[in-house]
């Protein structure tokens, strides 16, 4: 079996045996998780394809199926099911069991503005590199729609991403070359800052976070309108 497709397996293996597990529900909430992820994707993953052809990154052919689908491996594809799955599913197993461990809202607004004024500077400075500008600009305009939305998903979010990214980036350290030799992912030099955290670009963890927070506030603006709906059918 091709490495990129043993992680994945591993990484949704156990989420998906706890998905039924009674305290947490998660299976309950599918239905909005699914759609996040189909729409999600529909972003993502043409913008994947472009890096792709324009030899931004690329794929080991070592450690790939030979399946492709527009340019991608079919492990790609997975990624945008599996890695999204797997880190909501962590958020709400956090939730669940420290349902009030919340942070404040005036301290997510600084925290959120002080990230904003870095990417931004980010942003101004790397026009010239594509993965940088496109990580950058997709995580700020996540997290300023976050924002406006008033029942942020960031007061719980913040306090989440941070052991969402233990196993997030155990995996990708793997992809990028941690522990193997090569890598299964590789990226153009001249198209990221060079920062890396052991072999992961921090361009990465920028896409990581917008990928699971871009989810989440699809997943509410699902709830909320099922709930709508539903509360207006049992009006009189």
């Amino acid at each position: 079996m091709p490495l990129y497709l043993s992680l994945e397996i591993c990484s949704i293996i156990i989420p998906l045996i706890f998905s039924f597990e009674k305290k947490i529900g998660f299976y309950k909430k599918w239905p909005f998780l699914f759609v996040s992820i189909f729409i999600t994707g529909m972003f993502f993953i043409p913008a994947d394809i472009f890096f792709t052809q324009k030899g931004i990154w690329g794929f080991n052919p070592r450690y790939i199926s030979d399946i492709l689908i527009a340019g991608l491996p079919l492990e790609e594809w997975l990624f945008f099911v599996i890695i999204p799955y797997s880190s909501i599913f962590i958020h709400y197993v956090i939730i669940g069991y420290l349902p009030r461990v919340v942070l404040p809202a005036n301290l997510v607004r600084i925290i959120t503005a002080i990230i904003l004024a870095g990417l931004m500077l980010i942003i101004i400075t790397n026009f010239d590199k594509q993965y940088t500008l496109f990580s950058s600009s997709v995580m700020a305009i996540a997290l300023f729609v976050s924002l406006l939305n008033k029942n942020s998903v960031l007061n719980i979010f913040y306090i989440t991403f941070p052991i969402i990214l233990i196993p997030f980036l155990i995996v990708n350290g793997i992809l990028t070359g941690t522990l193997i030799n090569d890598e299964v992912v590789w990226y153009n030099g001249a198209e990221i800052k060079g920062i890396r955290l052991l072999t992961i670009p921090v361009e990465d963890i920028a896409y990581g976070f917008s990928l699971i927070l871009i989810n989440l506030l699809i997943m509410g603006y699902l709830q909320k309108l099922f709930i709508k709906k539903a509360g207006s059918k049992i009006e009189p």
